[in-house]
């Protein structure tokens, strides 16, 4: 089995070469698109229902499907991508979103739409954390590397925003067109991939054969979870049925730790989390993606349901926070971080979201939209900008090729099931302080109770990254190498160090 990596397209320079440019414009291409299929679900749902005469719990699995196929089998894509080869995981889950999405448009029933969003899940799950790794170990860790994630990852945020104005003119015609379009873009991304992708290579210890308890167990656990966030404000946060779930969740969990400690090759090697970078950063990123799709949430309920606003025109009002991302985050992220290290730019970008969703706490029944509206999806925007693709840097930087694929499932895992975890809890918080006449003033009492949590949410990420860099002001680098055997993380303005003997 072959071994050899292909050359970094960047070769260590600062400049993408046209090579480089070819290689990311494509996995931004697929990167974009799960963004913008997540997106545009979400204005097409009461266009759905009407159809297939859906209830509201089957169609909220529309959502929920392909919240459990994506974050249930995230780490086990990136494994695979590691282990069986980045370039063949990308390409062949790309041709099955394809499919899968296609099958969606085609639907008749509510249940053969939630298979298809289960599978659409289970395909980004694969072709999301490849992709990632393709561009970590193409990329030279540095400047290149980090221009290179700057734009990735404004391209996701972008496609997210864009898509509920997108879902909003689609849906308008007809909503099918939300799972058709999809398809050609998957299409046309497949054919360029297979020209521009460069394959990566799989690393000599793949040999050692594939650690299949441990992913089935690890997969087990994870759609567990995922599913008992996704049911527990219907079932009740303390119910038997959430509590022995999530107890099943947890005994799952502790059968995978023992399988991992046993086994001669591991789905993960579970000394990656006592990396203390890599563990603020996956905290930082479910505070950072939890906060904005819990305020997203209540923001859209409280645009359409209290000021009559058309699904259209409440893409609109958010979408100033997505230009935001798309105008700044590709031009100072990466600079920004070469500048000041990724724990004070991601600090900074919490804080600018924390702030605007503080602003956004008086709303009232008539508030203006410019004064009132406007400031929060700027300032959002601004905190997504700074914030996304430097915790995708400090997630990956420092670790070796050969698990990438892991840091890249981990991180987006963390992405993933921090939006499903805190838009659960704002529903909860939602619909407990909602009263039960649905007045206009019943329910934006309850929008008001649920808009503390996105708070509170970004808060706590901050607070994370400031306790990272409190830490690496009391460990020097000379007392760290007394401890162990330790290698610096090329990061300009910031003291960070990964511990190497854990592994």
């Amino acid at each position: 089995m072959s071994t050899t990596q292909s050359p970094p397209p960047t070769e260590g320079a600062e400049q993408l070469s046209r090579r480089a440019w070819g290689t990311l414009v494509v996995l931004c291409g697929a990167l974009f698109l799960d963004a913008l299929d997540v997106s545009m679900m979400g204005v097409s749902l009461p266009s759905i229902r009407a159809d297939l005469g859906l209830s509201t719990g089957s169609l909220q699995w529309v959502v929920s499907g392909y919240v459990l196929g994506y974050g249930g089998f995230l780490l086990l894509g990136g494994r695979a991508a590691d282990l069986l080869g980045r370039r063949r995981m990308f390409l062949f889950w790309l041709g099955v979103f394809a499919v899968a999405s296609g099958l969606g448009g085609l639907a008749t029933s509510g249940e053969l739409l939630v298979a298809a969003r289960f599978v659409t899940g289970v395909s980004a799950a694969f072709t999301a954390p490849a992709g990632l790794s393709i561009i970590t170990t193409s990329f030279a860790e540095g400047p290149a590397r980090n221009r290179a994630l700057s734009i990735y990852t404004a391209t996701g945020a972008t496609g997210f925003s864009l898509g509920l104005v997108v879902g909003g003119v689609l849906t308008e015609a007809d909503w099918r067109y939300v799972f058709f379009v999809p398809v050609v873009l998957a299409l046309l991304t497949l054919f360029a991939a297979i020209r521009l992708v460069p394959d990566t290579g799989r690393p000599a210890h793949s040999s050692q054969g594939f650690d299949v308890v441990g992913a089935v167990s690890l997969t087990a656990a994870m759609l567990l979870l995922v599913f008992t966030v996704v049911e527990a404000p219907d079932a009740g946060w303390g119910s038997a049925r959430t509590i022995g779930s999530l107890a099943g969740t947890a005994a799952i969990f502790v059968f995978f730790v023992a399988i991992e400690r046993r086994a001669a090759a591991p789905l993960v090697r579970l000394s990656i989390l006592r990396t203390g970078s890599l563990t603020r950063a996956n905290i930082g990123a479910m505070t950072l993606t939890g906060s904005w799709y819990g305020f997203q949430f209540i923001a859209v309920l409280y645009l359409q349901q209290l000021r009559g606003w058309s699904s259209l025109e409440a893409g609109l009002g958010v979408l100033p926070g997505g230009l935001a991302v798309a105008l700044l985050a590709p031009r100072i992220a990466a600079p920004l971080v070469e500048r000041f290290g990724t724990a004070r730019v991601i600090a900074s970008g919490l804080a600018s979201a924390a702030v605007g969703y503080a602003l956004f706490l008086p709303i009232g029944l008539d508030s203006s939209y410019v004064p009132a509206m406007l400031p929060t999806f700027v300032l959002a925007g601004v905190g997504f900008a700074l914030a996304y693709g430097p915790l995708t840097m400090a997630a990956t930087n420092g670790v070796v090729p050969e698990e990438q694929g892991l840091a890249s499932g981990l991180v987006n895992t963390s992405f993933q099931f921090g939006g499903a975890l805190v838009l659960a809890i704002v529903t909860a918080v939602n619909d407990a302080a909602t009263g039960p006449d649905s007045s206009p003033q019943s329910l934006l009492d309850g929008f008001h109770a649920a808009l503390v949590v996105p708070l509170i949410a970004a808060v706590l990420g901050v607070a994370v990254t400031v306790s990272g860099l409190r830490a690496s002001r009391r460990v020097s680098p000379a007392d760290a190498v007394e401890d162990c055997d330790v290698q610096p993380v090329v990061e300009e303005g910031s003291e960070a160090w990964i511990s190497a003997c854990s592994g």
